[in-house]
């Protein structure tokens, strides 16, 4: 096994979400994730501190990314132009290896309660990083948490949707125009 091999990081996510979908979550051990990345288990712990935290790899990065393109947009945007533009920045760190195991994360989560209460903590904190930089920008708590919220089911549609396309577009267009989609359909619960 190559010690220090570039892209350890991606084929532990990579090895785990395979062997969650063929074996399931709790049978696969921390040690045939690193063997079927072709790293040592050291290496795995280098990287994650259990195999839970493998579904949320890039969550501090795409929170930070949500933050920033929410914080730059335009001085007049309103709350939902400002969660586009986060959503919008945040899509460069959805790649090709995202939309790859797209599928099989979506299987492996459905099998384990484990990795459906770690995927809703990631909503939550998703959510909550967006919150934060609207209250920076001066909105409201209601309105900046309502905000946030529709961001991360705006992700996750735009998510659903993208990872299901045949077409080679980025993320962030699905991201978009998910919002936009349920910015329209919160107008007409009134």
């Amino acid at each position: 096994m190559a010690r220090w091999e570039p892209g350890a990081r991606e084929r532990l996510v990579v090895a785990a979400v395979d062997l969650f979908t063929e074996q399931g979550y709790d049978a696969t051990t921390v040690a045939q994730i690193a063997e079927r990345a072709g790293v040592t288990k050291s290496t795995f712990f280098r990287h994650f501190p259990d195999k839970r935290e493998l579904l949320v790899a890039g969550q501090e990065t795409l929170s930070r990314l949500l933050a920033e393109g929410i914080a730059e947009a335009p001085a007049g945007a309103s709350p939902l132009e400002a969660v586009a533009a986060g959503l919008d920045r945040a899509s460069g760190a959805i790649g090709p290896m995202s939309r790859q195991i797209a599928p099989r994360l979506k299987a492996a989560v459905a099998a384990s309660a484990e990795l459906q209460e770690r995927d809703a903590l990631k909503s939550v904190s998703l959510a909550a990083a967006m919150t934060a930089a609207l209250v920076a920008r001066g909105v409201p708590e209601a309105v900046a948490a309502l905000a946030g919220e529709l961001g991360v089911l705006a992700f996750k549609r735009g998510y659903a949707a993208w990872s299901e396309s045949e077409r080679g577009e980025q993320f962030g267009p699905y991201a978009v125009a998910a919002l936009q989609e349920l910015r329209a359909a919160s107008a007409s619960l009134s």
